[in-house]
């Protein structure tokens, strides 16, 4: 199948329709609401469309903590809680949450999740099991779970972790590699299918044993509205000059990142103004890194009711990645910086994922990544020529309207429930 089919919109179900009554459907995410960004977002929307189809559908999460890696503050303490979001039923149970990134304290994180969920998972018998897999824990949550009650599994791979730890930097990284491998192989073994976020990911999980027949390629969608206040009203309020080059980089700060490229462009330009906004495990060190910089500002992550705004104010939203990052990650981040209107600088390996993501959007240049002259190149050339700035970002909310839609992403999942549990049951019911 072309890239272009892969990505073809697809019609929603019109209002009213319920074609998951009377089924009951378990999402297994360590991400959930109230986390707005990453994949939480996703898995968010995606249990709150299936309870609005008539599905009564419990989410087997964690305790909210990202990107920050703090467990957001009116959940400590909280050992397990059920609480009731939209229709939607979430079971949340403690785990541990690592304030610094490495292979032992990331296994220690998973291996909580995993325990707990086991020995609490949500009552009653689903008809499918979903999980989300930028964890490993719940990929075997989800394989478990559905084994132990004779149902479908349906793990979506947002991340490949095997290849993540081999290529993110994190410490000892490459000796967890192939524990990590490992568990996505169970992970994806029995799967009844396999959701894939981009089309780059399939060679890897070929690679774990699935065959190409079960492989299903389901993008992330935009998650958030296009701006809508005046955008030289957004720049005065965040005191971003004019005349003033504004690059921002949004989301989590990690080490596959690589966000040390943009404190580099920030040491070669004093006159742009280098924005990082968000949270995670690498932020302190950044800044550390930025010290004595005044064109590097940090914020905290943006409300969801201002955060398409601040996009918009930008000049350039950057997407940045180790140069060894290559078929593990496509970030989620890309989604809403098409919708922005803006356009994108990414910094990353030329024959990875982002890379074709940003391509096929028309609505961002490449650059090499880990190379702050380049990036400053690229972003000079869109500062001296607004109008070539302004209509590359016009590719972006014209890619997403065509593409990357919510009813386009929603309705892409519904497909993929009718064939799984059409192929369980002979037919799926109605």
């Amino acid at each position: 199948m072309s890239a272009a089919a892969h990505h073809r919109p697809l019609d929603h179900r019109p209002p009213g329709h319920r074609p998951w009554e009377n089924r009951r459907l378990l999402v297994v995410s360590t991400n959930y609401a109230p986390e707005v960004t990453g994949i939480g977002p996703y898995a968010t929307q995606l249990a709150e469309h299936w309870a609005g189809s008539g599905a009564v559908t419990d989410v087997l999460a964690g305790m909210p903590h990202y990107p920050a890696w703090r467990v957001d503050e009116r959940y400590r303490g909280v050992w397990r809680r059920e609480e009731s979001r939209q229709g939607v039923t979430v079971h949340r149970r403690r785990h541990y949450v690592p304030p610094r990134q490495s292979a032992l304290r990331r296994a220690v994180f998973e291996a909580s999740v995993l325990v707990h969920g086991l020995l609490a998972p949500p009552p009653g018998r689903p008809d499918a099991v979903v999980s989300q897999m930028p964890t490993l824990a719940g990929g075997v949550l989800g394989a478990r779970i559905a084994r132990r009650h004779g149902v479908p599994h349906l793990p979506v791979v947002q991340d490949l972790m095997g290849a993540a730890a081999a290529q993110s930097g994190i410490r000892g990284g490459g000796r967890a590699a192939s524990a990590a491998g490992a568990a996505e192989r169970y992970a994806l073994r029995d799967a009844a299918l396999v959701g894939v976020i981009h089309e780059s990911f399939v060679p890897g999980v070929r690679a774990l044993g699935v065959d190409a027949g079960r492989i299903r390629v389901v993008p992330n969608w935009s998650h958030v509205p296009g701006p809508s206040a005046d955008r030289a009203a957004t720049r005065a309020r965040l005191g971003w000059p004019e005349d003033t080059p504004v690059v921002l980089h949004s989301g989590n700060m990690g080490l596959k990142q690589g966000l040390d490229v943009l404190v580099g462009l920030a040491r070669l330009a004093p006159h742009v103004r280098v924005v990082l906004m968000g949270d995670g495990n690498q932020r302190a060190a950044l800044r550390t890194s930025a010290a004595g910089l005044p064109n590097v500002d940090f914020l905290p992550p943006a409300g969801a009711a201002e955060f398409p705004d601040v996009l918009a104010a930008a000049d350039v939203l950057a997407v940045t990645q180790r140069a060894s990052v290559l078929d593990m990650s496509v970030p989620s981040k890309l989604t809403s910086y098409f919708v922005s209107g803006r356009p994108v600088v990414a910094s990353v390996a030329a024959e990875g994922g982002t890379a074709d993501e940003v391509r096929r959007s028309g609505a961002g240049v490449l650059v090499a990544p880990e190379d702050p002259a380049a990036l400053l190149a690229a972003v000079r050339r869109l500062a001296e020529d607004p109008a070539a700035s302004d209509a590359l970002g016009a590719h972006g909310p014209d890619y997403v309207a065509h593409h990357l839609s919510r009813e386009a992403g929603l309705a892409r999942f519904d497909a993929l429930l009718t064939e799984v549990l059409g192929d369980a049951q002979g037919g799926a019911r109605r």
